[in-house]
């Protein structure tokens, strides 16, 4: 009969072990369990528990878990906590390297301290080193009153970076409490603002103070929540629901992205057949050119499984843009939206496009555009607000971009907005039309009143010959053929096989290789 095993007396570590594992312990409660609480109470995760959520389980490597502030003003030599308010580190993303700072409001309101940025201007001067992207998770209260301008030197330092690493890694910013003040500037200069509604908001000066100084009397959620800056401002890119719904969004908006501007983007393998035809393309455009139709449809018709990762959707909605994969491969989508003001270019629809055409460059993201524009937008709104210099922000976003170009002209493109709309001359490489496209320098009704308006105020039948004068325009200037003609057009294709004309194109540019003259930089009309 073999004896019992005889259990091993439990071990006790040794002291510095054991000091090990009390920092440990205290840094992971943060501000401890009562704001813990707090925070849950009040609809927000840790910001732990953001990161858990955010990378892959078990790929969280912290830094500096053990620092905490310098400041000896005001009783805060006794006020000290380890990690002192942010969480650093980093990680994957879908097995992908990523880092990621997160603010622990639970730790003097998640404020910020001398100490606290330069943790995060670390994992930032590493992530520029090793080319992976940055995620901010912010839930601040702002500087830190008690280190005047020892704070605010190390939000001018984190500013100075985002600067630096613009272009060259992914920034996004998620919003997931306050973001006040100078603590703005920095998600601001990041390339995507994520925001959830009814726990964030983002001011450069709150309520009170404008209450003080203008008289206005406004809440924190109209002044500054997700759905002010993503309908009205434009300063956010994408809203949530909840904390969890906001990192979903993360992940997936890394998904489309390379890991830094030397890669090229993720290839996702696709069950959808990137040949396949599209019989309802044939009848989807309206052959009436003042008839409205979603372009989304278009859009959804063509890319893989009919996914539209839409960036901006609540602003500027005249115009759409978003990330889509063609065949597997990741691309950036920009679309009239005739469902929305005729899909006309204004101010703010030229600067959306613009910012997010110039993104897809810097990171070689291959752009699909859609084009049906009547043209820019009159009004003397427009005109004092600048169109003239915001329109041209695109025209220059297209012209300079070097990525493959391939634009689709479904029905109109018309003056000015045919050339922005990444037209052959601004070095779009494949252009494309269908049956239904209109390509003038403006539409018939208008043109005929210009150039016809002596002849048929002359006529005797004044209706009867502006009639025959526009059908005599429409023939020969509203339609495909002339551009065609002249190769401003590379070919006018069966709406059915836009899909599989994409696809090939891409494939075709899939090693372009394109520069602009050396420079220190361009000076894009701001």
């Amino acid at each position: 009969m073999s004896e019992s095993p005889v259990k091993p007396a439990a071990t006790v570590p040794p002291p510095h072990m054991q000091r090990l594992d009390e920092l440990n312990q205290k840094a992971l409660l943060g501000g401890g369990e009562s704001r813990i609480k707090k925070q849950h109470e009040a609809g927000k995760l840790t910001a732990r528990e953001r990161i858990d959520l955010l990378l892959d389980p078990g790929s969280f490597v912290e830094m500096d878990r053990f620092v905490t502030h310098r400041c000896t003003e005001f009783g805060m030599q006794e006020q000290k906590v380890l990690g002192d308010g942010v969480v650093t580190g980093y990680g994957l993303v879908d097995g992908r390297k990523t880092f990621v700072f997160a603010q622990d409001f639970t730790v003097f309101g998640g404020s910020l301290s001398g100490a606290y940025a330069q943790k995060i201007c670390k994992v930032m001067d590493l992530a520029m080193k090793v080319g992976a992207p940055v995620i901010g998770l912010n839930d601040s209260g702002g500087a830190r009153i008690q280190e005047g301008v020892e704070s605010l030197a190390g939000y001018a330092d984190i500013f100075l970076r985002n600067t630096l690493a613009s272009g060259v890694v992914p920034q996004i910013s998620a919003i997931m409490g306050p973001c006040a003040g100078g603590a703005v500037y920095s998600p601001a200069i990041t390339d995507f603002i994520l925001m959830v509604e009814n726990t964030s908001y983002m001011f450069i000066t709150g309520p009170e103070v404008i209450k003080a100084v203008t008289h206005e009397e406004v809440t924190k959620e109209d002044l500054g929540g997700a759905h002010s800056h993503a309908s009205k401002s434009g300063v956010c890119h994408f809203t949530s629901a909840d904390d969890r719904a906001c990192i979903a969004q993360v992940r997936e908006l890394l998904s489309f992205l390379p890991s830094n501007n030397q890669e090229d983007p993720p290839f996702r393998p696709t069950q959808d057949p990137p040949l396949r035809d599209v019989p309802e393309l044939d009848t989807m455009i309206p052959v009436e050119s003042n008839k409205p139709y979603d372009v989304k449809d278009v859009i959804r018709a063509v890319v893989d499984d009919a996914h539209l990762f839409e960036v901006a959707e609540a602003y500027a909605s005249n115009i759409v843009v978003g990330f889509a994969r063609i065949g597997g491969r990741a691309v950036g989508v920009v679309a009239n939206q005739p469902a929305v003001l005729a899909g006309v270019l204004d101010i703010d629809a030229s600067m959306k496009a613009a910012r997010f055409v110039r993104f897809c460059d810097c990171f070689n993201i291959p752009l699909v555009t859609f084009v049906d524009v009547p043209g820019f937008l009159p009004g003397t709104d427009q005109e004092y607000g600048g169109i003239i210099k915001h329109g041209a922000k695109l025209l220059f976003a297209f012209a300079e971009a070097t990525v493959p170009k391939v634009t689709v002209i479904l029905r109109k493109a018309y003056g000015g907005a045919y050339d922005v709309m990444a037209s052959k001359h601004i070095r779009a490489d494949v252009n494309l039309a269908f049956p239904t496209a209109e390509i003038a320098v403006m539409g018939p009704d208008g043109a005929v009143n210009i150039v016809y308006r002596h002849e048929i105020a002359k006529a005797d039948d004044p209706a009867k010959a502006r009639a025959a004068f526009i059908a005599d325009y429409k023939e020969k200037f509203a339609n495909p053929y002339k551009a065609a003609e002249l190769g401003f057009v590379d070919e006018v294709i069966y709406p059915r096989t836009l899909r599989q004309r994409l696809h090939r194109s891409l494939e075709l540019l899939k090693d372009k290789r394109d520069s602009n003259p050396p420079k220190k930089h361009t000076n894009i009309p701001l």
